[in-house]
């Protein structure tokens, strides 16, 4: 299954795109979590207006639909400055660089999404836009070619990554102010519910959008792609108001259990615990028993699994805990060890297959 597919994919769907945008907060105040980020933000902008200076560059990173393209939008909004928008794999060659650079005007803002994606030779055009604001243009080819320097306006770059151990270290230590984007509490969800639903429209009841913000794997996209759709339910099943109840049906058709897991997270956990009996498990082989992409199973369905405790990587391969077992109502093997330290046996024997740290393993 293909994650663009998926309710709860952290992915942006074309779908999304105008709800979305008409959703987003246009200021810090309006913003809902982040703290730390928010408020040092709000001091580093005060004091950057005061001085009539243009702000440092900023990278951001973390899980995808965290808020990373609104948190730009609002830092241009609050300086009173032009904000453009571009990503990593749209700029393929120096030019393309160029151009963007020079058609900026003082104290803009440029936002680059997936950062981590720039071509080397783009980045190399980068460092001395960013350090010194000037723009190395190389002249001619072979024997007649030649250097150009061109200065730029100050510029503020914002830079968006999902993977930032994929940033080079050059490139990395040009960002003046570096945030990590954390998941949303349940809580913090449902204050944007609130307001989302009072920009669409929507009635409902505190429980039905708690219900929602629960579910929604502390994603702001993904709750507010799961309110539109359960808005729907209520409006054909009961009587337009996002009830518990209508949440609860609602959410059941999406095929999201209580904690946010979709039929592809239950069909891993299940091929774990079926097919291999819950022990370890390659991702190779695991990718071929669920006929899903190794880098899929990897980059989009494992994190969240290994957040809440659902499996585990070893040595040997990748583990069911004992809690997955529990939340899909099995019972729990007692010839293998499901946890670090623990046997189901009684033996009180060591278990030969430890918790090791969390880098990517076959």
């Amino acid at each position: 299954m293909n994650d663009e597919g998926r309710i709860i994919s952290s992915s942006l769907k074309p779908e999304d795109q105008e709800t979305e945008v008409s959703l987003r907060p246009r200021t810090l105040r309006e913003y809902v979590g982040q703290e730390n980020a928010r408020a040092s933000l709000k001091m580093y902008i005060e004091a950057a207006l005061q001085r009539r200076e243009s702000l440092d560059h900023i990278l951001l990173y973390g899980p995808p639909g965290l808020g990373k393209t609104t948190l730009a939008e609002i830092v241009a909004a609050e300086m009173g400055t032009n904000i453009r928008i571009t990503s990593g794999p749209a700029i393929t060659r120096p030019g393309d660089l160029a151009s963007i650079l020079t058609n900026l005007d003082q104290g803009d803002v440029l936002f680059i999404d997936e950062i981590h994606r720039l071509p080397r030779t783009v980045e190399e055009v980068l460092y001395p836009a960013m350090e010194d604001h000037v723009l190395d243009i190389m002249i001619g080819k072979g024997p007649m070619a030649r250097s150009m320097r061109m200065n730029l306006p100050r510029f503020t770059l914002i830079g968006a990554t999902t993977r930032y151990g994929s940033l080079s270290a050059p490139l990395r230590d040009r960002f003046g102010i570096i945030y990590r984007l954390e998941l949303y509490t349940p809580q913090e969800l449902n204050r944007i519910l609130s307001r989302s639903a009072g920009i669409l429209g929507i009635g409902y009841q505190e429980e039905g959008l708690f219900e929602i913000a629960r579910r929604s794997r502390g994603t702001p996209r993904i709750a507010n792609r799961m309110l539109k759709r359960v808005r729907d339910w209520a409006q054909v099943h009961a009587g337009g108001i996002i009830t518990l109840e209508a949440a609860k049906e609602g959410i059941a058709m999406l095929e999201v259990d209580d904690i946010g897991l979709d039929r592809t997270d239950r069909s891993i956990l299940q091929a774990m615990m079926d097919l291999f009996g819950g022990r370890p498990v390659g991702l190779d082989t695991l990718a071929a028993a669920t006929m899903e992409d190794p880098v899929t199973i990897e980059d989009v369905y494992e994190p969240f699994l290994m957040q809440n405790g659902l499996i585990i990587r070893t040595p040997k391969g990748r583990m069911p805990t004992r809690k997955a077992y529990e939340h899909l109502g099995r019972e729990v093997p007692k010839d293998i060890d499901l946890v670090p330290g623990e046997t189901n046996g009684g033996n009180g024997q060591e278990p030969d297959v430890v918790q090791t740290s969390l880098l990517p393993q076959s």
